[in-house]
């Protein structure tokens, strides 16, 4: 059911447009989205402020390191090989377990080592990255995700994606990989929202394809027991990310590790809207209130204003709402 920009203006939904000029143009430099639109620059910069992020197992730059590739990864279970320019979810290869001379994805489908180099040979080109310009290729530590969440999701690693403004959690979700979205957390490709309660990391309300959904398409299990484990370090960790980077305005990419907690996957300097449909809320009147909040206060005391004042009650067990179509957040 598509809402009239009246009715998005009332529920206090901001477009493409409000971001970009009120907080995004406001409140983040351009001079430091390398920090963010370079994942290397990021891990580097989490690891100097103390920030959790997956193992880096080593980097490829030149097309000569491709050869390499083999003596990098030898010994290690799993791993993943990611674009440090990329975006979307592009160019993310995830080999779950090695078996003799075989790299096996998490679908079942195996690769050869000269699969990998030339998946690698791939990103140095530029093929996944902003732009298409030359990039590195990272390969990190596979994430062992919590057990907990694993009837939530289907093959892929379910993430959390946390706007930060000016320090402070204003809006949660995570994204629940499907078979429709080839097991990438990506919801334009069919991957389920999770809107998340600021106050306790459990569910509120399930969306998948721009229509309420209440459990997950493949798994079938109902969504209303979710709740995320270790909530309020994860939510410190994310706040963190201000003072980390400087900018006002961003979405932290977080994830749950059954051995080492939370962790930051990722930062995007132009988080998207979608996060207010999984949430069936609109994201102005948090950013309003905490435009009223003095500079100087630190991690823990954001996160514990976020918690009370951003507190919502679960819809998935009640009555399902028309969900606010994305097209509508361009306007």
């Amino acid at each position: 059911m598509w809402a009239r920009p009246k009715q998005l203006k009332l529920r206090g939904i901001i477009g493409m447009n409000r971001r970009n000029i009120r907080y995004i143009g406001r409140y983040n430099s351009r001079r430091l989205y390398p920090l963010v639109d370079d994942k290397l620059k990021t891990k580097l910069l989490a690891e100097k402020h103390g920030i959790t992020t997956p193992a880096l197992i080593g980097t490829v730059s030149t097309q000569f390191g491709v050869k390499a590739l083999g003596r990098m990864i030898a010994g290690h279970p799993g791993f993943v090989i990611k674009p440090a320019k990329g975006s979307g979810g592009k160019g993310i290869l995830v080999i779950e377990q090695v078996d003799g001379e075989s790299f096996i994805k998490p679908s079942g489908a195996r690769l050869s080592i000269e699969d990998l180099r030339r998946h690698v040979s791939n990103i140095l080109s530029g093929l996944y990255s902003l732009g298409g310009t030359p990039d590195v290729a990272m390969i990190e530590g596979l994430i062992n995700f919590d057990e907990k969440l694993s009837e939530y999701t289907y093959e892929g690693v379910p993430d959390i994606r946390v706007i930060i403004f000016r320090g402070y959690p204003v809006m949660a979700m995570m994204r629940l990989s499907t078979a429709a979205s080839d097991g990438k957390a990506n919801l334009h490709q069919g991957a389920v929202g999770v809107g998340l309660d600021i106050a306790t990391g459990t569910a509120v309300r399930g969306v998948q394809f721009d229509r309420t959904r209440r459990d997950h398409p493949d798994t079938g299990h109902e969504l209303a027991s979710l709740r995320i484990p270790d909530w309020s370090n994860l939510l410190e960790l994310a706040a963190g990310c201000y003072e980390m980077t400087g900018l006002g305005y961003l979405g932290t990419d977080m994830v749950i590790d059954r051995n080492r907690g939370p962790m930051l996957l990722e930062l995007n300097a132009r988080p998207g809207l979608a996060i207010q449909m999984a949430n069936g809320e609109g994201l102005r009147a948090r950013l309003d209130l905490v435009e009223k909040q003095p500079e100087g206060v630190g991690v823990r005391e954001r996160v514990a204003f976020s918690q009370r004042h951003f507190a919502r009650h679960g819809e998935l067990k009640e009555l399902p709402e028309p969900v606010l179509a994305e097209a509508s957040l361009s306007t």
